[in-house]
């Protein structure tokens, strides 16, 4: 069966959120030995190398496309990425990954506001159902063990969430007339610039060769392979396809491909309040749409053009 355009962009969102799911209790297993600009630096630098060779002839562009990237790297890489490492050595893989389905929240108000997009008021009074779930998420410390710095974590990963909302709406707009591959090699790359002048005052309190055990060398492989290089190309083409309203439902593979990568890795536990924040987000989805089967999954089956 051949795919159309838009069923293409569904399996790419689909394979570029269960990456990105993985990808959050790995980061943190790497982050328990190397500090967080040192990974974001060695993953972004090896990223753009993996790509040069592959858009050195694609790489010439405007003045004003220059703008555009540094901004789009400096929202979606520099700050997104900071936040969540930094979020992640407080606080649980598994509530980053839960957190950031408040995203649809964010794609929805953006999409009727900035894209004049048509949004089911059905899909609005779903999406808030969910995002109390995620509020109880956040304030899922107070819940199980009082306060403490934990909550200053999970609020990091919404505001690393909003960037990157942000940052998927100026991709969308800008760069449509760029190839993806030239557009995600020079986000890569202007990212390792704006973090290497902090990799290099962490490489000062400590040698590189003693921050980089084993273990961290093969999370940042992956992170600049896999993580960076397949699922920013994939998400990149898929969002051309994809409306704003739509992108953020595809969240939902993650908190999934999270709990199970950070259970046996991390030995992190499912409380009673993770587990009811998260009921509230699945019957959000219910309610958005009547069925279940609003999981992306279904879309594949849907023979809907772009």
């Amino acid at each position: 069966m051949k795919l159309s355009k838009y069923q293409l962009a569904v399996l790419a969102l689909i394979s570029t959120n269960i990456i990105w799911g993985a990808s959050v209790p790995i980061f943190k297993w790497s982050l328990e030995s190397v500090p967080p600009f040192t990974f974001a630096f060695l993953r972004f630098f090896l990223a753009a190398l993996i790509l040069l060779p592959f858009t050195i002839h694609k790489l010439r562009i405007s003045r004003h496309d220059v703008i555009s990237l540094f901004v789009l790297s400096f929202i979606g890489f520099f700050v997104h990425i900071g936040l969540l490492l930094f979020g992640l050595t407080i606080s649980s893989s598994v509530n980053a990954s839960v957190i950031a389905t408040a995203a649809p929240v964010f794609f929805i108000l953006g999409a009727l506001v900035l894209l004049k997009e048509k949004v089911k008021r059905a899909v609005v009074f779903g999406t808030v159902v969910s995002l109390i779930g995620v509020i109880i998420i956040i304030l899922r410390p107070i819940f199980d063990h009082g306060l403490d710095g934990t909550i200053i974590g999970n609020l990091l990963f919404v505001l690393s969430t909003i960037t990157f909302v942000i940052y998927t709406f100026l991709l969308k707009n800008y760069t449509t007339h760029l190839r993806a591959s030239t557009v995600t090699f020079y986000l890569f790359f202007m990212a390792a610039v704006m973090f290497l002048p902090f990799f290099i005052i962490e490489s000062s309190h400590q040698p590189i060769s003693v921050l980089l055990s084993s273990q961290a060398i093969l999370v940042i492989l992956f992170g600049a392979l896999f993580t960076s290089v397949v699922g920013y190309i994939l998400y990149n083409l898929a969002i051309r396809t994809i409306k704003a309203s739509e992108i953020g439902i595809f969240l939902y593979v993650d908190p999934v491909v999270t709990i199970l990568v950070a259970v046996p890795l991390l030995g992190e536990h499912i409380t009673l309040s993770f587990i009811l924040g998260s009921l509230l987000v699945i019957l959000g989805i219910f309610v958005a749409e009547k069925r279940v089967q609003y999981h992306p999954v279904h879309k594949l089956f849907t023979q809907k053009t772009a």
